[in-house]
Parts: structure tokens; sequence; C-alpha cells
């Protein structure tokens, strides 16, 4: 009996902290990602909030929130989009974009309060630590850790070879 089942699609781990706006920039990166792979990748939002962004930690429990709800993806999206906002309006800002993409509000501003996802952001954050993330955005792709921090120059293309690569080796496996 043959095995028809799908390989499993390879795994890009995006270290993101959704104040900074070198991961706004990356958002395009991403995004294109997206389109060109498809469920052949799977995009990993790993959380990685930065002293220096006041916000960047309520941010990260606000789209653990949205995954719960089912719009994880879509939630950062929003919030990357709109930064300075989310600098100037804090809290009640990820709040409304919650409310903006239909997902419960009031829900939202409980997790913030009640802090259901901090072990989650937590355990992101020192796991980044570990494998020597420094800043955002870092991608791990393959065992490899590329920052994106510094230039997002070159980088997509770098993460195309690795994906092209995996997913050349899957079928010939």
């Amino acid at each position: 009996m043959s095995d028809t089942s799908p390989a499993a699609p390879v795994v890009l781990d995006v270290w993101c902290e959704l104040q900074c706006p070198d991961c706004r920039t990356a958002l395009a990166d991403v995004l294109a990602l997206r389109e060109r792979y498809g469920d052949r990748l799977e995009l990993r939002l790993r959380h990685f909030p930065l002293e220096k962004h006041k916000h960047s930690f309520a941010a990260a429990q606000a789209a653990e929130e949205a995954a719960v709800q089912g719009r994880g993806w879509p939630y950062v999206e929003a919030v990357l989009g709109r930064v300075e906002e989310l600098d100037g309006n804090g809290e009640p800002f990820l709040v409304r974009i919650a409310g903006e993409l239909g997902l419960d509000a009031e829900e939202f501003d409980t997790a913030l309060i009640d802090g259901r996802h901090i072990l989650v952001v937590d355990a992101d954050q020192a796991e980044g630590k570990a494998i020597g993330v420094t800043g955002t955005p870092t991608y791990v792709i393959d065992g490899r850790r590329l920052d994106g921090g510094k230039s997002q120059e070159g980088l997509r293309e770098r993460i195309e070879e690795i994906v092209d690569r995996l997913l050349a080796e899957q079928r010939s496996a």
C-alpha cells in the first residue's frame, strides 16, 4: 500500500515584534512567500517583543488571542500595517483592530487583562534568545537563522532557495 498523503509543509519560523517598523517592512516578503508557496510553506509567527517598544508585549498577547479566534495572520498584518497607531494608542488600538476584523473585541480586552497568553509569549522569547535571536525580524528555516533586523536585502530570495531545495528533496524522497 503506497502512502499518498501530501508531504509535510516546510516550516518557516518568523520571529516578529508587532511594534517593529522593520517587521512591517518584512511583511511584504512574508506575504509574497505565502502567495508563492501556499500550503507547502507553514509560516509560524514567533514572538520576540523588544523592551524598547512599550506595547510590543501586549501586541504579542493580542496576536495569540487572534490566533485562538482563527484570524492570527490577518490580525498581525493589520497591526503591522498601522505601527504608528499602536505606538500612540497601545492596548485600546489592539482591541479596536480585533473589532474591525470581526473578532470578539471584548474577549481581546479580557485576554489582555487576565494575561492568558503570557506564557506562550514568554516561551517564544526564551526560545528565541536561546537560538541567538537578538532582533526582529529573524527567520529560522531548516536550522538556519536569517537575521532581517539589519537588512531585508536578499532575504526573501535566500528563503526561497532553501524552500525550493527542501521541496525538491521531499519530491525525490
